[in-house]
């Protein structure tokens, strides 16, 4: 492959990110100047229809504007921007009992707390990363003193399962779910950036959430990573069990990659290879192109109806997995991949008129929601794609050694 290949592509995420992602956010309603944090229930113009705030959302793009300066360098408005969510996140977000809401009024009074931590893995990874980005040293304080709550969570799980399973009888049937030690992964992974006198400590806490994806998800017989599983990895003969998230599985795919990038484990990087071939295949709609939500692992009628949709972050993971892999292998296949990804995701989700990308297309790859924020879809999956992508076409471009993408 031609340098100048990864040039003009490094150049067109690079000008997607600068001139079209970015701006729309912050010409937007995004950030709230009167009561802090942000607002990312947005139409397709950037006009809010929804001032409830999602507490993923506060801790993703506190996330977002901070790694932007950590890679970018200091920028007045992407200073601004990220100084609105820490108070927010701070005074507005966390319970009385250290663990956090998931949806919050404009002003910031509680409206819903879920039992799981993923509200939780957002703060850390928003945290360290202002903090680096700062010198605040009491910013990643937090997000370590966080991260030693999740942790505490994801242990004592093991004896009871309700610290952490949502609306379940775990008496009845007890189960796990992979995207728990998925999100334990890459925030470790972060603070292991963040705080690099602690990396080795963080380095082990990230292979103990590989070793828990491997040895229970990984399942070579169904060629997949399952989403849910049984206390010990047990299949679940019931749709949740047979459950296969092809976005998940390929974002997990360069997590694992990313930590087989710090530790050298070539085994990783092969399974984590594997887990992408597996999904890019359980994934692709042959028909329309892109790839569909869920799928499931026997053929059987999938629970969630929006089963056959096309939605944004999948193909945002996607790029960044396929990418990494054609970088740590240089096997074209996954070159291929990536452009015909990369073809049918900026032909489908961008929007040419208004700027940045639309969030959830019908199964045909028409869109079905207009908006381009909810509670679910705000900056992060995008401008992170954009960035990752980059700098991994930059590593190609210059012939060099890859490092941390978290």
């Amino acid at each position: 492959m031609k340098k100048e290949t990864f040039a003009s592509y490094r150049q067109f995420y690079h000008d997607q990110l600068m001139n079209d992602c970015i701006p729309f956010w912050t010409g937007s309603d995004l950030l709230d100047k009167e009561n802090g944090g942000y607002i990312t229930s947005v139409d397709k113009e950037g006009k809010s229809y929804n001032n409830d705030k999602s507490v993923w959302f506060q801790g993703r793009c506190l996330w977002t504007f901070s790694a932007l300066q950590n890679r970018y360098g200091e920028n007045p408005l992407w200073k601004e921007y990220a100084e609105a969510g820490v108070d927010f996140l701070n005074e507005k977000c966390v319970d009385t009992d250290g663990r956090m809401f998931f949806t919050v009024t404009q002003d910031g009074k509680p409206l819903r707390k879920r039992r799981y931590m993923f509200s939780e893995s957002f703060y850390v990874i928003s945290m360290a990363e202002y903090g680096l980005a700062t010198g605040n040293k009491e910013a990643i304080k937090k997000a370590e003193e966080c991260f030693e709550l999740m942790l505490s969570i994801y242990h004592d799980a093991k004896s009871d399962p309700f610290k952490i399973t949502p609306k379940s009888y775990a008496e009845t049937r007890s189960d796990r779910a992979s995207a728990v030690p998925m999100v334990l992964v890459s925030s470790a992974q972060v603070l292991r950036r963040c705080d690099p006198e602690k990396a080795e400590y963080y380095t082990a806490v990230a292979q103990e959430m590989v070793d828990a994806i491997i040895n229970y998800h990984f399942k070579p017989e169904f060629k997949c990573v399952l989403e849910c599983v049984g206390p010990n990895g047990e299949f679940i003969d019931n749709p949740a069990g047979r459950c296969i998230n092809p976005g998940h599985s390929m974002e997990n795919s360069w997590f694992l990659m990313n930590q087989a990038i710090y530790t050298g484990d070539k085994e990783l990087l092969e399974k984590a290879l594997t887990i992408l071939d597996w999904h890019l295949e359980w994934g692709w709609d042959k028909q329309y192109g892109g790839f569909i939500y869920f799928t499931d692992v026997k053929g059987r009628p999938c629970e969630q109806l929006e089963w056959d949709m096309k939605l944004w972050w999948v193909h945002n993971e996607a790029l960044i997995a396929t990418l990494l892999a054609y970088k740590l292998t240089g096997d074209k296949k996954y070159w291929d991949w990536f452009e015909k990804i990369h073809v049918w995701a900026f032909g489908h989700f961008a929007d040419k008129e208004n700027g940045e990308w639309y969030g959830y297309l019908h199964k045909d790859g028409t869109v079905s929601h207009t908006q381009k924020g909810s509670m679910w879809k705000g900056p992060f999956h995008h401008p992170r794609c954009l960035m990752n992508c980059e700098m991994i076409l930059s590593w190609l471009e210059n012939d060099t050694e890859p490092t941390s993408l978290l």
